[in-house]
């Protein structure tokens, strides 16, 4: 019954604070498309990541307040605010990016996410994505291309155009590489090779590669566990997470990522499978590593007393 309730009351506070912040980015969005001069739009930019951030900080209040998670994250150290980042990451709950969102506030520039260009015609949401500068994406399908090959090109030149405004503004795009939360008949249907991950998907990520691989200066592959196990938005909220553990490693996006074509060339796509699929091994070892700790199933010495003083020094942080 208590955690019904504080699932209830956490979900209100998030809510709120969702309108909270909505109401000033709505407004500021609105100024920012009736008065189409580059220097005020800049300006109305930076208010609108700096709501977004304040956001993303209630939320982390909001969390505090109400749940005793312990956060275990190694790897935003030496992480840079005015840095260029493409953030790609398992995707375990719903959960997930309220997570990232906490735990790369104010090491890295606000999250961003490609959003269909269809999209951009919702209600308030559409213009509240524009105006907060998140990259629409214009894709045409294999069969449109075939009906008319004019068309064979044109929605990466056009998203290439609209990410034109990121080379003056730091910028971390993310990207759920997998496509979906991982569940385990997900895992049995699409026979993944991996224990505790579904294939990656490297088309989304070779279009954002090819679309913004010369403005992204680096690649943080970002891991994700829960504790006990993956919870639900709403386990979340009734406080049956007792454990957050995120891990980030950073690499160069090296120019032969940038250079080829995914789609025309054949040999190039196999080659970025395979170094995706290198990425997605070595991220299952260490999601495997991670459970077999916490389960104290082969735990090398010493390993244990580190993880816990840095899940505190995080937790302190976002406090």
């Amino acid at each position: 019954m208590l955690a019904n309730l504080k699932g209830v009351l956490t979900i209100m506070l998030l809510t709120v604070n969702v309108v909270l912040w909505f109401v000033p980015i709505f407004l500021v969005a609105v100024l920012k498309l009736i008065v189409p001069i580059p220097g005020w739009r800049s300006v109305t930019s930076r208010w609108l990541t700096w709501f977004g951030e304040l956001w993303v900080s209630c939320n982390q209040g909001i969390l505090r307040l109400t749940q005793a998670i312990v956060w275990d994250v190694r790897g935003v150290e030496s992480l840079e605010r005015h840095e260029w980042y493409l953030v790609i990451s398992n995707h375990r709950s719903w959960a997930d990016i309220l997570i990232l969102q906490s735990v790369f506030n104010g090491h890295i520039p606000f999250l961003k996410f490609f959003i269909k260009q269809r999209l951009v015609w919702v209600p308030f949401l559409g213009l509240a994505w524009w105006a907060m500068d998140m990259p629409f994406m214009k894709r045409y399908t294999r069969g449109q291309i075939e009906r008319d090959p004019s068309l064979r090109g044109r929605d990466l030149a056009t998203t290439r155009r609209a990410c034109e405004k990121f080379r003056r503004i730091p910028t971390s795009i993310i990207n759920f590489v997998e496509g979906t939360r991982y569940t385990a008949a997900k895992h049995a249907d699409r026979a993944s090779p991996y224990r505790h991950l579904l294939p990656p998907r490297a088309g989304g990520v070779a279009f954002v590669v090819s679309a913004m691989g010369d403005i992204l200066h680096r690649l943080l592959d970002v891991t994700i566990v829960y504790t006990p196990a993956t919870p639900s938005l709403w386990d979340l909220c009734t406080g049956r997470v007792e454990r957050v553990i995120v891990r980030v490693e950073e690499h160069p996006i090296e120019p032969w990522l940038i250079a080829g074509d995914y789609l025309e060339d054949p040999a190039f796509r196999q080659e970025f499978q395979a170094w995706l699929s290198r990425l997605w091994s070595h991220k299952d070892a260490v999601v495997d590593s991670i459970v077999r700790e916490r389960s104290g199933a082969g735990t090398p010495s010493g390993t244990q007393a580190p993880a816990a003083t840095e899940g505190r020094s995080m937790d302190a942080r976002l406090r």
